[in-house]
C-alpha cells in the first residue's frame, strides 16, 4: 500500500508519499503561499530532479489538486494513477482529551478538531481544511488523523493540571496537553531499540529542539510529563516564543505597551524567545555567530536557552528517579554540536557525560556519550512522517 502523508499549515501543504511495503519515500514536497500571490511548489521525486512550479492557487483544495497532479505526472510523477494511493494520513496538531491514538476520520473526529479551534487557532483550522480538501478529491479511501497531542495523553493529572479554579478545566478543558507528540514517540522508541531494552522498561528524556522546542519524560512506555502546555507557548525558550514566564508579565506589558489580547499573544509567540533576547535572529546558528563575535545579548540568549533546558532535564530525572538516556532531535537537536555540549556540561552528578569528539556530528543517529557515562546521550533524527504513515497504514488495512 502507498500512503500519502499531508501536513497543512495556514498557507502551506507539506507532503510525502511512502510505499509501505518497505517504508521507502517515493516523493516529498512543499507547496508554499497557498492563497497568497506567489504560490510555489517544490516537488522532490526520489531518483529524479527537483521540480519547481510557480502557480497562484486560491485555496487548499486547488493546492491538493496540484500535489496530486505532480505525483501522477508522466515525467516527474512517481505513480501511474491516484488509485495507487491506499490511504491519506493527516497531521493534526490538537485532539484535546478526546484522542490518545490516531483515528480514521469521520464526522465526529472533524467535530472534535473544530472544537479545538479555540485552543489551537493557528493550526487546527488549516489542518481541517487539508482534511476536507483531500476527502473531496479522494472520497473512496480512508483518511486518518494523527494528533500531536495524543502521545502525551498518558500524563497523570498531577502533571497536566494547572493550579487554577477547577471549573476552568471542567468547562473549558484548560490543562497541559503537550505537542510534538509524533516526534517524541518516534525517537523514544528508537532510543529503546538502541538501548537494547523493552520500551516499557526504559526511562527516557527526549529533547525536540527546533524553532519550536519541547521535552518529554517517558517512563515504562508512558509520557509522565512534557514541557509545552495548554498551547505551544509554555516551556523551553524557543526561536520566537518566550516559554515559561510569570503570568503577571502579560498584564504588565499589555498596560505599558498598550497591547490588545491578540497583540500580546503575537508579542509572546512571534517577537520573544531567542529573537527577542538576542535582537539578532531566531536562528541559533546566527546567535552563536554573533556571540562568538562579542555580542553580549546574543551570549545571554544562549545562556538562558541552555539553562532552561538543563532545568527541565533535572526536573525530569527527578520525576523518573533516574534516566537511561537523553535523546536530542529536530533541527537544532540533530545539528547543534555546541548546543548539545553546553546543555550536557556540568551534569556529571546526574550521570550525564558527553564525549566532545563523538559529538562532532550533524543529522546522524549516534551515541555521543562518553564511554563511562551512566546515561547514554543519543542524537536521533526524527521522522514524524513515518509515524503518521505507519499509523495510517495500520488503520487503513
Amino acid at each position: 500500500m502507498k500512503v500519502l502523508v499531508v501536513n497543512c499549515g495556514s498557507s502551506s501543504i507539506k507532503y510525502q508519499l511512502l510505499d509501505m511495503t518497505d517504508e521507502s519515500v517515493l516523493a516529498k514536497g512543499l507547496l508554499d503561499r497557498v492563497g497568497i500571490p506567489g504560490t510555489v511548489l517544490k516537488h522532490e521525486p526520489v531518483g529524479k530532479d527537483e521540480v519547481v512550479i510557480k502557480k497562484d492557487l486560491p485555496d487548499h483544495t486547488e493546492g491538493m489538486k496540484l500535489v496530486l497532479e505532480v505525483l501522477v505526472h508522466p515525467e516527474y510523477g512517481v505513480i501511474k494513477s491516484m488509485d495507487e494511493i491506499g490511504a491519506v494520513g493527516h497531521r493534526v496538531v490538537h485532539g484535546g482529551e478526546a484522542f490518545a491514538y490516531s483515528v480514521v476520520i469521520d464526522d465526529r473526529v472533524k467535530q472534535v478538531i473544530r472544537e479545538c479551534f479555540d485552543i489551537a487557532p493557528l493550526h487546527n483550522p488549516p489542518n481541517l481544511m487539508g482534511i476536507e480538501a483531500c476527502q473531496a478529491l479522494m472520497p473512496n479511501i480512508k483518511h486518518v488523523a494523527v494528533f500531536d497531542t495524543a502521545f502525551h495523553q498518558t500524563m497523570p493529572a498531577k502533571n497536566y493540571m494547572y493550579a487554577l479554579p477547577y471549573e476552568l478545566y471542567e468547562k473549558y478543558k484548560v490543562r497541559r496537553y503537550g505537542f510534538h507528540g509524533t516526534s517524541h514517540f518516534y525517537v523514544s522508541h528508537r532510543a529503546a531499540d538502541l538501548l537494547g531494552k523493552p520500551y516499557e522498561q526504559c526511562k527516557i528524556v527526549t529533547l525536540h529542539l527546533g524553532n519550536g522546542a519541547s521535552m518529554a519524560a517517558i517512563m515504562d512506555g508512558k509520557v509522565i510529563d512534557t514541557s509545552m502546555g495548554f498551547t505551544p507557548l509554555e516551556g523551553l525558550v524557543m526561536g520566537t516564543r518566550c516559554g515559561d514566564i510569570d503570568p503577571a508579565i502579560v498584564f504588565f506589558i499589555m498596560e505599558k505597551l498598550n497591547l490588545s489580547t491578540s497583540e500580546v499573544n503575537n508579542y509572546l509567540n512571534k517577537k520573544s524567545g531567542m529573537l527577542g533576547l538576542s535582537g539578532v535572529s531566531n536562528d541559533l546558528r546566527d546567535i552563536q555567530e554573533a556571540a562568538a563575535a562579542g555580542n553580549e545579548k546574543a551570549q545571554l540568549a544562549l545562556d538562558v536557552y541552555y539553562t532552561r533546558v538543563k532545568s527541565y532535564i533535572g526536573n525530569y530525572i527527578a520525576q523518573l528517579n533516574g534516566c537511561d538516556c537523553l535523546v536530542f532531535t529536530a533541527g537544532v537537536g540533530e545539528n547543534g554540536i555546541d548546543m548539545r555540549e553546553n546543555i550536557c556540561k556540568n551534569l556529571d552528578y546526574l550521570g550525564i557525560k558527553l564525549d566532545p569528539e563523538k559529538n562532532k556530528v550533524r543529522g546522524k543517529e549516534v551515541d555521543v556519550a562518553a564511554d563511562d557515562s551512566k546515561v547514554r546521550i543519543f542524537v536521533i533524527p526524527t521522522n514524524e512522517e513515518l509515524v503518521i504513515a505507519r499509523d495510517t497504514y495500520q488503520l487503513a488495512k
